[in-house]
């Protein structure tokens, strides 16, 4: 069955126009609270959100759904989505709501669903709770309608859980850090974690206005980070997004270092000191050659998934692996989380560079990449990855590529958008055979 309102991490779109409207919002609050009364305990939500404008209306409209079918709702106010996932566990909650677009700009807004574990549910309990999106809720007598309160220290429950996954006999004392929370949810916490382990902190990104998250700033904007770093004379930075589940890496010179550089780093730390299980890491097609080849020259191997951080962390349980991300910077690591931290990646990163005493820009250059290029091509309608043409273009580029690279062709989960990415040892090769492709798309579209 189609999915009408979840997509690959979640509910998202634009404010105010479906599925984030209001309406929708409290209709999902009401079916998931249905989905999970089970038993004859007292039932209860939590709830955070990152910075944006709409979490205010996206917030009081869930709150109205979930107390309405009879579930108890705690609030947390702006705070990380991993600090979700953990707080989720940690007061036995039935239900753990995220709001936020994560990386997307402040106008869109999203609803993540964590259950009682701290996982984000299965497509299979997505596509129930959509089903009960359409029929008419069984709403509480008057007397078991829920209540809601705020709890005033869950950045600081956080806070303490995040720095008890640095190693207890390292500190951050002499290092130069920045930090760019991207005007989002960590704009609090991550700082303040760091400070409290004995860095000096350049903060970025923590003046939020509603409107201003990932604006200019953040993981998918490094360019303030690099130059920041440069002209403070810091050892290294890091950059959040807007809901501080992915992490990017700027090292002293200013080069930005990705998730794939990233995770090989941490693997070959966890190898190393016997912390490693899985034999390897867990990435998806999107991540460059170049991570796979350094893994099996270093004796371990890279498992692959679709796109979307859910599907890294189901083959990691599946498999036993405890490392495992995206080229973006989700990286998950299940012996601390059960969704991508970027605080928690990041602090990984930092007691390796403390306890090798390297510059950053020895430490997180593991590998060279391979030449890797994506192009996004927009279509009206229809479904031009079946058109004749573009599956012969495909086919003529997969041959061409055999033994040298490699092509990864996906439609988008949220807008109608074909991507293309092709990467090799010819980097013209490349960018001609992603071209060709395009080309075609268009054609067809």
């Amino acid at each position: 069955m189609a999915r009408k309102f979840f997509g690959t991490d979640g509910i998202r779109g634009l404010t105010n126009v479906a599925p984030m409207t209001p309406e929708i919002a409290m209709k999902v609050g009401q079916a998931a609270g249905a989905y999970f009364l089970r038993g004859d305990h007292r039932h209860r939500v939590v709830i955070g959100k990152d910075t944006r404008l709409s979490g205010y209306m996206v917030e009081n409209a869930l709150v109205a759904g979930f107390t309405s079918v009879g579930m108890d709702v705690v609030q947390f106010g702006p705070i990380p989505t991993p600090a979700v996932a953990m707080l989720t566990q940690s007061m036995r909650a039935d239900l753990g709501v995220m709001i936020s677009a994560s990386h997307n700009p402040y106008a869109d807004n999203g609803i993540k669903l964590f259950g009682p574990d701290g996982y984000k549910l299965s497509d299979e309990a997505e596509a129930e709770i959509e089903c009960l999106l359409t029929v008419e809720p069984k709403l509480a007598d008057a007397a078991d309608i829920g209540r809601a309160r705020r709890v005033e220290d869950a950045r600081g429950r956080y806070i303490h859980f995040a720095k008890s996954t640095f190693p207890r006999d390292l500190r951050l004392d002499g290092l130069k850090v920045v930090v760019d929370c991207a005007n989002g949810a960590a704009y609090q916490v991550a700082p303040a974690a760091l400070w409290e382990l004995g860095a000096e902190i350049v903060t970025l990104g923590v003046s939020p206005d509603g409107k201003n998250i990932n604006s200019g700033c953040g993981s998918t904007s490094p360019g303030l980070l690099q130059e920041t770093v440069v002209a403070s004379g810091a050892d290294i930075g890091i950059a959040l997004d807007g809901d501080a589940d992915r992490l990017i890496v700027v090292d002293e010179k200013g080069q930005v270092v990705d998730g794939d550089q990233l995770m090989a780093l941490i693997a070959t730390s966890w190898a190393r000191s016997g912390l490693l299980t899985g034999g390897g890491l867990v990435a998806t097609v999107m991540s460059n050659l170049g991570l796979e080849r350094y893994l099996v020259g270093e004796g371990m191997t890279l498992e692959r998934t679709g796109v979307g951080d859910r599907y890294v962390l189901e083959r990691m349980r599946a498999k036993g692996f405890n490392v495992g991300g995206e080229q973006s910077g989700h990286i998950i690591l299940t012996d601390y989380a059960t969704t991508g931290d970027g605080l928690i990646a990041a602090l990984q990163i930092l007691a390796e560079l403390v306890a090798t005493g390297k510059p950053a820009s020895d430490l997180l250059h593991l590998f060279d990449k391979v030449p890797q290029l994506l192009k996004n091509v927009r279509f009206a309608g229809g479904k031009p990855l079946e058109d004749a043409r573009v599956k012969a273009s495909i086919a003529e580029a997969e041959a061409e590529l055999v033994g040298r690279g490699r092509l990864v062709i996906r439609p988008s989960g949220t807008e109608p958008l074909i991507r293309v990415m092709a990467e090799g040892d010819d980097e013209a090769q490349v960018h001609r055979l992603v071209d060709m492709i395009c080309d075609t798309v268009k054609a067809a579209a």
